[in-house]
């Protein structure tokens, strides 16, 4: 019995030790897995701990992505207190963010000393879909926008003068990104469409074409005075008249086509009388038809009443009287 209970105490222990070991060998595995991101993480500065790696693995968040976006903001002078946190990176991760994006834009920004772009808000643009790194580049590096867009199939705008002379006129529009209007904001697009409209409407507004010609400016100064860029994603910053060119004469060939379309009402009127007069004419002439039909008809009964005085004796009494 002494020597069962031994084997049995024994076996316990073997199976102990065997069950430490393996946790042992576990947790070495798992260590090592993540030693090296740790030792990043401990040489940059980024505070990011191995207990924090490794809840990221159980949390289903890639820590080589937190890591590296969190020693990138340590790097470029962006400490917690801007709210980049290993926390707020995991939030946005999970929430289909694009961390290392984020980042990028907010050192790009930070970098500029222009721009004022928090956390908070580069994450609700990058989650909005819009990306965030290009339009603070776009802030930076204002942009240029061909009015028409080259993918319009048009090759210019045209806008007619008060004297109906035709003008071809090609914008190019200098835009810069406006962050607190980026969300929610129009896009390009809009920013085409409503220069293109102003500049149609600064051309009609012109007694004569040459006045255009001799100041492209007086176009692009209403053009601008009129807050175009108003609840859109940029801000206008020029607008410069690129080519003009004069185009056809537009009054004239009004005229022209009014006059035409006069010259073939005028035609139609007097077709109408010509035609109002031919049925005229015939119905007089079925009238003198007629006419001659009853007096044919009256020189009939002549003989017919003669003949019955004469029976009667009423014409011959007739001529004793006379």
């Amino acid at each position: 019995m002494e020597l069962f209970a031994q084997n049995s105490t024994s076996i316990f222990l073997l199976l102990i030790l065997v069950a430490i070991g393996i946790a042992g060998l576990v947790i070495l595995v798992i260590f090592a897995q993540f030693f090296w991101l740790w030792i990043q993480s401990k040489t940059t500065g980024a505070g990011i701990t191995i207990w924090d790696l490794i809840g990221m693995k159980f949390r289903k968040v890639n820590p080589i992505v937190i890591l590296r976006s969190k020693i990138m903001a340590v790097q470029a002078g962006l400490g917690e207190e801007t709210g980049i946190t290993s926390r707020s990176l995991e939030a946005h991760y999970l929430a289909g963010g694009n961390v290392p994006l984020v980042i990028r834009a907010i050192v790009a920004a930070s970098k500029a000393k222009i721009i004022d772009l928090s956390f908070k808000q580069a994450t609700a643009i990058d989650l909005a879909g819009r990306n965030v790194l290009e339009a603070v580049q776009t802030s930076v590096y204002p942009k240029v926008i061909d009015c028409p867009s080259r993918g319009s199939g048009r090759e210019s705008l045209d806008g007619v003068a008060k004297n109906g002379i035709q003008l071809k006129v090609k914008a190019r529009v200098t835009v810069r990104a406006n962050l607190e209007q980026l969300i929610g904001g129009a896009t390009e697009e809009t920013i085409i469409a409503r220069v293109g409209e102003g500049i149609v409407s600064a051309i009609g507004s012109e007694e004569t074409h040459g006045a255009v010609l001799e100041n492209p400016d007086k176009i692009s100064n209403k053009v601008l005075s009129r807050r175009l860029d108003s609840q859109t994603a940029f801000e206008i910053v020029s607008i410069d008249i690129a080519d003009i060119d004069v185009g056809q004469n537009i009054g004239a060939r009004l005229q022209a086509d009014q006059a035409e379309a006069d010259t073939r009402v005028a035609q139609a009127k007097a077709e109408e009388r010509r035609a109002m007069a031919a049925a005229r004419e015939q119905e007089m002439k079925a009238a003198v038809a007629r006419n001659r039909a009853l007096v044919t008809l009256a020189e009939a009964e002549v003989p017919k009443a003669m003949a019955s005085a004469f029976r009667e004796g009423n014409l011959e009494g007739m001529k004793s009287r006379a």
